[in-house]
């Protein structure tokens, strides 16, 4: 489309097995440490400065680094006020009634003030107590009335907000009497959310949020199969050896897969953000299809991690 971008990463947060595809797509792959507040601004204003960058934008999981979005509004590359991402977040409660209601997570894409619902996911997770995320599976099977009903909660958010522009990852719980908001950011899904809308619908969300720049609104194909993300489920220790991931690689209803350790890495536990970085994404005409593609994925992983190794 057109675009030349630059990689802004806190290099505590890039993964090794991901900075090389991080620079083959970028112009330069841009390192600093986010709790420096002066040495990140000073990183964004002389990038937008030498190259004449038109847009800074917060693509990650988690809360944009503020000083990136008060440097880019200041400079005049984002559409989106610094106060806006202090609005998405008011109201926010994670009650502990909540911890047990199905969940969906809600894309948007946001052109001049005009919020396209593009996808919902669902959550699957563990039982109680902790009820951790081990995947997602898009569509998410709702029923109309509760599509209608969460579109409308989420689009009544981003524009209470005053969001203008960007994509947007809206967290909702599913509660008896409606919709309840547990979390809204200004950024793109995580944890392979991308690869399922590609997988299910054949959309492309990461390129939308470009043609969102150009000022196009997002045109979203109906789902033609279920797709499903599933963590594999290790526990904490350190890797010693593992097997099967070539042959998970190549199974035909696979659509994707990865597992970043290595022996002798540390591998983390259940419940820490860091265990969704090992992934199988899988295909099939029916949620208790991909459902079982998953476990057969899981099973066909064989590791060695030793508890407690340091």
């Amino acid at each position: 489309m057109g675009f030349r971008i630059w990689s802004l990463w806190d290099p505590a947060e890039l993964d090794p097995d991901f900075a090389p595809r991080v620079e083959e797509f970028s112009e330069e792959l841009l390192l600093a440490d986010f709790s420096d507040e002066a040495a990140l601004r000073e990183v964004v204003t002389r990038t937008v400065r030498r190259h004449g960058i038109g847009a800074v934008l917060h693509c990650g999981p988690g809360d944009p680094a503020l000083p990136v979005v008060q440097e880019g509004w200041r400079m005049g590359v984002s559409k989106n006020p610094p106060a806006v991402h202090e609005r998405l977040k008011a109201l926010e409660e994670e009650r502990p009634d909540l911890a047990s209601a199905p969940r969906v997570s809600v894309e948007t894409l946001t052109v001049d003030g005009n919020h396209d619902v593009v996808g919902m996911t669902a959550q699957r997770i563990t039982g109680p107590p902790h009820f951790h995320v081990t995947g997602y599976l898009h569509p998410a099977p709702l029923t109309d009335f509760e599509r209608r009903t969460v579109e409308a909660t989420v689009q009544r958010r981003l524009t209470a907000s005053g969001y203008r522009s960007g994509p947007a990852h809206t967290l909702v719980a599913l509660q008896p009497h409606g919709p309840w908001i547990v979390s809204c950011r200004a950024h793109l899904g995580a944890d392979s959310i991308p690869l399922l809308f590609e997988a299910a619908r054949g959309f492309d969300l990461e390129a939308a949020v470009l043609r969102g720049l150009l000022g196009r609104r997002p045109v979203v194909p109906d789902a033609r199969r279920y797709a499903e993300v599933g963590f594999f489920l290790l526990p904490e220790g350190r890797l010693e050896t593992l097997t099967g991931m070539e042959d998970i690689a190549v199974t035909p209803w696979v659509r994707g897969a990865r597992f970043p350790y290595a022996p002798g890495n540390l591998v983390a536990p259940l419940g820490d953000p860091r265990s969704r970085r090992a992934y199988v994404v899988v295909e099939g005409d029916t949620p208790e299809i991909t459902r079982e593609r998953i476990a057969k994925a899981r099973a066909d992983l064989t590791v060695e991690i030793r508890r407690g190794g340091r």
